[in-house]
């Protein structure tokens, strides 16, 4: 994967995941996602998955 595809992804998902989070716990209103708790569940692990993409992204950087 391009690693600035990778970094840009990784940023939107920490982004979004973020986002997600916080409408599940109900700090953030105005949508149907608010105040679902599956989203509080949701949100975390899409942004684990833009942290997994920035750290793939910064490793790739490195080498050779």
């Amino acid at each position: 994967m391009n690693r600035w595809l990778a970094l840009a992804l990784g940023i939107v998902a920490v982004a979004v995941g973020a986002v997600w989070t916080l409408q599940g716990l109900g700090y953030v209103g105005g949508s149907a996602m608010t105040d679902q708790r599956i989203w509080a569940f949701i949100g975390p692990a899409v942004a684990l998955v833009g942290l997994v993409l920035l750290v793939v992204a910064a490793r790739s950087r490195h080498r050779g």
